[in-house]
């Protein structure tokens, strides 16, 4: 963390790596990226001397920027694209007066920011994608090795019929997995780049215009970092996407789903590490997790980091689902209004996917604790199949009243179930053997363990 260089915000909200991906630096470096390739297009179809196009290209890649000037440029034209084509321009013009006439031919600001913004997307999806492999593969192996570790099942906050933690660890899996699958889809839709000129038409580039949109999309596709993008549309789409935002903002849907499955693992363990249940912990690490006025204190803190990247989402979300409404051929604040929530959102779902990776990968589970927690409502949990087993014997009205008198008794005594049943003459039915029997949890599991199999076996897919 030594050598981080982004906010504060973002070292709570994501990793330095994705906050280095999502900077303005990277995005003026991917604004070049098109520029070149444009230019190189542009000579492919026709349009332009190829030694042009190689001029062009070449200072675009070796650019340099002086970000504050940049910006607050920026700011005067509404657009970071109007002072980086000014920037651009000047350069080729010293290398190549007559080349810079062919600088940012026939795009518009939006062709170049979409553009740079889908290669930056793309760099950010490989890390997404790994965090939740790596995340989906610790909860494998926690499905795996805890398939029997029997515990309560808890609905609205209180006592259930028994599972295993494997079978909660599977769940963590599949939501993984799925998430995963629903990215790389989206990512193919979205992951493409944008050439529409000044109103969508092209018609500063005459009849090359088709043409030089197929080389554009097949060069800057092939350069993009993120695999199921380079399988996207590189002929690109049947139109220019400057207001039809509904591809991107799916993409987007699909990682604030991300960061809300890592926020419900979060919150999962943070209850279950709380004192008085004690089942789960995450991994111990010298300095994290203390307070600043209680030693005792191992708070969870990759799992706060994580609820509260989930809960910063919705409202992330909320903004470009707003912005899609959008004003004629180029939109006036709905566009302008991704700039900064689409890298907060995906920024926030890093941060929630890596610290749910490593926090899966080094959990310490207590899986006594679990058994002695189940343990302590002494048999209660298993009133449903108790009432059930009786049920054939007494009906099922009758069964249902016993089970209820017997729960009663066990609340006010102490006493456990199996004690209180055996002792009643009307339960006679059924041996004492038989009452333990039903009453073991790892007994009345149900579908658990070909749940958990039916998780990693799609997983292995």
């Amino acid at each position: 963390m030594a050598d981080f260089m982004g906010t504060l915000n973002d070292t709570y909200s994501t990793t330095p790596e994705m906050a280095e991906i999502l900077s303005d630096g990277r995005l003026l470096r991917h604004m070049a990226t098109f520029e070149g390739a444009l230019a190189q297009a542009q000579a492919d179809a026709g349009l332009i001397d190829k030694k042009v196009a190689e001029t062009i290209s070449t200072v675009a890649a070796g650019l340099s920027f002086d970000e504050p000037a940049l910006f607050a440029e920026a700011l005067l034209g509404g657009t970071l694209a109007i002072p980086f084509v000014k920037q651009l321009t000047a350069e080729v013009r010293a290398k190549d007066g007559a080349a810079a006439t062919s600088v940012h031919f026939g795009a518009t600001s939006q062709d170049v920011i979409d553009s740079a913004l889908v290669l930056q997307l793309g760099e950010a999806l490989v890390l997404i994608d790994k965090d939740l492999t790596r995340l989906a593969e610790a909860a494998a192996k926690l499905a795996r090795t805890h398939a029997k570790s029997a515990m309560l099942g808890r609905t609205l906050m209180q006592p259930a019929t028994p599972i295993t933690f494997g079978l909660k660890a599977a769940q963590w899996l599949l939501a993984a997995s799925e998430s995963r699958a629903r990215l790389r889809a989206r990512a193919q839709e979205a992951l493409v780049a944008q050439l529409g000129g000044a109103a969508g038409t092209l018609g500063s580039l005459g009849t090359h215009g088709a043409a030089t949109t197929r080389h554009l999309f097949k060069r800057l596709a092939a350069l993009n970092a993120y695999e199921p993008a380079r399988h996207a549309r590189v002929e690109g789409t049947p139109l220019p996407w400057h207001t039809r935002r509904g591809a991107l903002i799916a993409l987007a849907s699909e990682c604030a789903i991300a960061t809300g499955l890592a926020g419900k693992i979060a919150r999962d363990i943070a209850l279950m590490m709380q004192f008085e249940i004690g089942e789960t912990f995450e991994p111990a690490e010298a300095g994290r997790g203390g307070s600043s006025a209680m030693p005792h204190k191992r708070n969870p803190v990759r799992c706060m980091l994580t609820v509260s990247a989930s809960l910063r989402t919705p409202g992330l979300m909320a903004t470009l689902l707003s912005g899609m409404v959008q004003e004629h051929e180029r939109a006036l604040g709905g566009w302008q209004s991704e700039w900064g929530a689409l890298p907060e959102l995906v920024k926030c779902c890093a941060g929630a996917l890596a610290n749910m990776a490593d926090t899966l990968e080094g959990l310490n589970v207590d899986a006594q604790r679990m058994r002695e927690n189940f343990d302590a409502l002494h048999g209660l949990p298993m009133t449903e199949m108790l009432s059930l087993a009786l049920a054939p014997h007494l009906g099922r009205a009758e069964a249902f009243a016993l089970v209820e008198k017997a729960a009663r008794e066990v609340s006010a005594s102490g006493r456990s179930l199996a004690e209180v049943v055996k002792a009643d003459p009307s339960a006679k039915a059924l041996s004492a053997s038989e009452i333990d029997k039903i009453l073991d949890p790892l007994n009345q599991l149900g579908a658990t363990q070909d749940f958990i199999e039916s998780a990693l076996a799609s997983w292995k897919k």
